[in-house]
């Protein structure tokens, strides 16, 4: 009898630890940046001044740039905390095929561009793929603000503050790492700060 009691709570803890594991087949959330680590979860490309500033990484210089994941994905949601400034020109790129060429015809473009001159691909939208409402309704300038984006076979879902902006069907872009940028302004002009607070990615 002491050898059962001894087995039987031990098969239980074994049982719930593996029925746990079945209910998180992508293995939970992934946190690339979250106010203190630097930036070794990423590559770089283009000339931003990328940097860990107050509990934030930052960019606000250059010609533009991008932090790439190390890490490619196919199906994922992703939770981007960021500050914005009117001014700047930003965005998480998805689906990359190719890191060292990141762009909207690489990549999908989860737009953040309050002023963009084309603004049915400002921010919310998937530029080239998914256009948001003109006037806009959904704009990022001078504040924090959340990114849920859901990439799920073909289906591509975007979320700022908690509200849907776009939402399509499209298969163009199958899996790769995803980017995040400083980009230039207007007409090349030097664009607004961004600030990544957290970024987390978990696969599905």
């Amino acid at each position: 009898m002491r050898r059962l009691s001894f087995f039987i709570p031990a098969l239980l803890v074994l049982a719930f630890t593996l029925a746990g594991c079945a209910r998180l087949p992508g293995g939970g959330w992934v946190t690339l940046i979250d106010g203190e680590a630097g930036l070794d979860n990423w590559n770089r490309i283009g000339d931003a001044n990328w940097r860990a500033e107050g509990g934030a990484v930052v960019a606000d210089k250059g010609k533009g740039g991008y932090l790439v994941s190390k890490n490619a994905y196919k199906d994922f949601e992703i939770r981007a905390e960021f500050w914005a400034e009117t001014d700047t020109n930003s965005g998480v790129f998805i689906r990359c095929s190719d890191p060292a060429k990141v762009g909207a015809a690489t990549c999908y473009e989860v737009n953040i561009w309050d002023i963009r001159p084309e603004p049915k691909y400002a921010t919310g939208a998937i530029v080239d793929h998914a256009a948001v409402p003109v006037p806009l309704v959904h704009k990022a300038g001078g504040r924090w603000n959340t990114y849920e984006i859901t990439a799920k076979e073909t289906q591509l879902t975007v979320k700022l503050n908690g509200v849907q902006t776009v939402s399509i069907q499209d298969g163009k872009h199958a899996s790769g790492p995803f980017a995040l940028q400083y980009g230039a302004g207007v007409r090349g002009a030097q664009g607004g700060p961004i600030k990544w607070r957290k970024v987390q990615i978990r696969p599905l």
